[in-house]
């Protein structure tokens, strides 16, 4: 069965891209593909030119799972990231602290994902995703099973940290005023096999705080996204 048919997507450096559309788009086999982690039956991505064939140094990757190990403590996970790249643990363990400090985990560093909440184990992943200073983040439906207020916290979040490094960060969604929130521009995905249809710019400025989603502005991008989808049948008008 076909995934992904006749995509072409340019992602460009330090902005915030969301993928966006129904189950079974193939949103996250577009951004495994972009990771190197699924290898491609035609076509190609390249990465400066160059064709990526297996995960790239430089990306970060947080999945729909944290994929936390349950036989390691919080901050033992989030140092995994250290080591696939070959780096001390006495080096980096300072960064990863910061990192658990800025994510209201500090006080957790040595407990273990079994007695953590599903939101607290989903900041334990983007806290490792980060560590080693990623040039791309890729993160697939990261907040997808999260409680909306933990959702909403962890969306403001990730909207600041994206903007202090200019990362670049390619975000699955299926949920329209997330992608609006967060996104530079969104990439508007179709039924399988999955074709991106229409690339959207959004027109608000930064720094968004959450108070914009009450904002009439706000209300108008996710209604123009709603159009698109109801143009394609995935959504009722």
């Amino acid at each position: 069965m076909t995934a992904l048919a006749h995509v072409s997507l340019e992602v460009r450096e330090g902005e915030f891209l969301s993928l966006l559309g129904p189950s079974g788009c193939g949103k996250s086999t577009l951004l495994r593909a972009i990771a190197g982690l699924d290898p491609l039956t035609e076509g190609r991505v390249l990465l400066h030119g160059a064709p990526v064939v297996a995960p790239p140094p430089g990306f970060g990757m947080v999945f729909q799972r944290d994929v936390l190990l349950d036989w390691r403590n919080v901050i033992d996970n989030v140092l995994l990231a250290a080591e696939f790249e070959g780096r001390p643990h006495r080096e980096m363990q300072p960064r990863a602290m910061a990192l658990l400090d800025r994510f209201g985990l500090a006080a957790f560093a040595h407990r273990y994902p079994w007695e953590l909440s599903g939101g607290m184990r989903q900041r334990a992943g983007i806290c490792r995703a980060l560590l080693c200073e990623p040039e791309v983040i890729l993160m697939d439906e990261p907040f997808g099973a999260l409680d909306a207020m933990t959702r909403d916290d962890l969306n403001g979040e990730l909207a600041r940290i994206q903007q202090e490094g200019k990362r670049t960060v390619v975000f699955v969604t299926h949920s329209i005023p997330e992608a609006v929130f967060l996104s530079d521009r969104v990439a508007v995905m179709s039924a399988g096999p999955g074709r991106v249809v229409k690339i959207v710019e959004i027109g608000l400025p930064r720094p968004r705080p959450l108070s914009l989603r009450e904002a009439p502005e706000f209300g108008r991008e996710v209604a123009r996204l709603r159009a698109i989808f109801a143009q394609l049948g995935v959504q009722k008008a």
